[in-house]
């Protein structure tokens, strides 16, 4: 006999059944799907609106299943990509007596305790939270972003069914055999489990917070710690119009220029100098208090690069807007994509042909979105593997890119980038920056240098032991020989050459005191150009020799 539950997941079952089968999607659910009426599947032009519409409908975490699947570029057809990154995190409010109920839990008392007020009517409603506007009791206006009581547990047994959808999917149709859909679902639900913990949110509010300190046109809500628990986040309220909400006709068309370049700057200095962005910047998410200043809110989803993953991010921007189509299958190896060298020469075709489409078009003239769009869509159609963290940033940029589009239609992703890419390109090159680069090598530089004693015993004991056998040919030993101590002694005199240029450089940059040239101290200069003339040196023997 069933008991409650089971009989409540079976019921959710046969819902999703019926609506996927009124969308032209029954095939997926098997003998589920032959008990309802199905739909014509009608043609694909039209599979990404019919998924998108059944997404919605299905309700709130399957709307945020589909916000995954418009991060994977490299699993879901461009077309259908387009249509679920139209989806919005949004749900019905629940009666503010559930919602108090789980502040008072929170507090460990009264809301008088802490607020002396806090407004009934709800400021917005998802499908992990509900925020409501409040009053500290030092009068400050904050924002409180309660967890709904039963978000956990429905959050579970949607993803159960998931789960078994996947499953399902994966047995009967095999056009999807290339998927991991399970995969896909442990991904989903790693991901929104995480934002059932608003600590986490509050933890990437205060990192944002950091990084855009002194800014006056970006502005990021503070955390109110002492009020913030694993269901329940406080934070300072901003003034302002979600840019959903703001009516654009009441801006000039350079202000709706100047705020589409605002919002651009803000993602731009995300992903180009912090490494740390927000990755839902749909307009509820942004916050109009001018056309020069904005505050950006909600940080539950966030993507991170690593510097090296942000050098060949400008890398690639700069062989686009060259478009040098050679370069761009190695600029995205750089990126950690994945595919067989069988495919290289095809790639590279691809990508040429995409260049090819836009040359003599200047930069201001070239569409980003459809940019992205091509070459994405080429990623999926051979097969490409795309990192999680690039399906995540592709996602950020298109999205970015259409709401700078709405809000200025003659306003272009790449112009407002490339001040960006090239800032970040110089300041790779510069003597500090080069100096922290090497001085993070040195404890490598050392550990191997360390190891050298240990890996020279152990070939002498494999000698000593017999393990080695050397053959000597005697033709020719002698000027082998003078080729070796020449090759030997112009490799000390280039680990000289190193070693003098690491040890001025790093003198240069952290010595305490003493004038400076360049962002160097001076004291470092004559052991620079030791350095340099014992680098000329050993490349001079290198040209007489004739051998590279």
């Amino acid at each position: 006999m069933m008991n409650g539950t089971q009989r409540g997941n079976l019921g959710r079952a046969r819902e999703i059944a019926q609506v996927a089968a009124r969308y032209g999607f029954g095939q997926l659910l098997g003998s589920a799907g032959r008990r309802v009426r199905r739909a014509e599947p009608g043609s694909d032009d039209s599979r990404g609106r019919r998924l998108r519409e059944m997404l919605d409908e299905l309700g709130p975490t399957f709307v945020k299943f589909g916000q995954l699947l418009s991060t994977r570029a490299d699993l879901v057809p461009p077309d259908i990509l387009v249509e679920l990154r139209k989806l919005q995190d949004r749900a019905r409010p629940i009666p503010f007596e559930e919602i108090e109920a789980v502040v008072v839990q929170a507090l460990g008392g009264p809301i008088e305790q802490a607020f002396s007020r806090f407004d009934v009517e709800p400021l917005a409603a998802a499908s992990i939270g509900q925020v409501h506007t409040a009053a500290l009791l030092d009068g400050r206006e904050v924002v409180v972003k309660v967890q709904r009581p039963a978000a956990e547990r429905q959050l579970d047994a949607d993803i159960g069914l998931l789960y078994q959808l996947a499953k399902t999917a994966r047995d009967r149709v095999s056009r999807l055999g290339f998927i991991d859909a399970v995969g896909i679902v442990d991904e989903f639900a790693r991901t929104v489990r995480s934002e059932l913990d608003y600590r986490i949110e509050a933890r990437n509010l205060e990192v944002a917070g950091r990084n855009f300190r002194g800014h006056d046109g970006i502005i990021i809500p503070g955390v109110v710690r002492e009020l913030t628990t694993e269901r329940m986040l406080t934070m300072e309220r901003v003034g302002g119009t979600p840019l959903a909400r703001f009516d654009l006709t009441t801006l000039s068309h350079e202000e709706r220029h100047t705020l589409a370049a605002r919002i651009a700057e803000a993602w731009l200095c995300m992903v180009f100098e912090h490494g740390f962005f927000h990755a839902d910047p749909h307009p509820a998410n942004i916050v109009v208090q001018s056309a020069t200043r904005i505050a950006i809110v909600d940080f539950g989803m966030v993507g991170q690069l690593m510097p090296g993953d942000r050098g060949a991010a400008v890398k690639l921007f700069v062989d686009v807007v060259n478009r040098d189509s050679q370069n761009l299958p190695r600029r995205l190896r750089e990126m950690g994509l994945r595919y067989p060298r069988a495919l290289e020469s095809e790639f590279r075709e691809e990508l040429g042909a995409i260049i090819a489409r836009y040359h003599g078009a200047t930069l201001g003239q070239i569409d980003g979105r459809d940019l992205l769009r091509e070459i994405f869509g080429t990623v999926h159609r051979l097969g490409i593997t795309l990192p999680a963290r690039w399906a995540m940033l592709d996602k950020t940029i298109a999205t970015l890119a259409g709401v700078g589009f709405d809000v200025s239609p003659d306003f272009n992703v790449f112009e407002a980038a490339r001040p960006h890419a090239r800032r970040l390109l110089t300041s790779r090159v510069r003597p500090d920056q080069l100096a922290a680069r090497l001085g993070g090598r040195l404890g490598s530089y050392s550990e191997a240098l360390a190891d050298v004693p240990l890996q020279i015993g152990e070939i002498l004991q494999e000698i000593r032991d017999g393990e080695v056998r050397f053959g000597v040919d005697a033709a020719g030993t002698k000027e082998a020989r003078e080729r070796s101590e020449a090759t030997g002694n112009r490799a000390v005199v280039a680990v000289l050459a190193m070693a003098m240029l690491i040890a001025s450089t790093l003198i240069g940059v952290f010595a305490p005191s003493g004038p400076t040239l360049l962002g160097l101290r001076v004291i470092a200069f004559p052991g620079l150009a030791l350095g340099l003339a014992l680098a000329a040196f050993a490349m001079a023997g290198v040209l007489r020799s004739g051998r590279w």
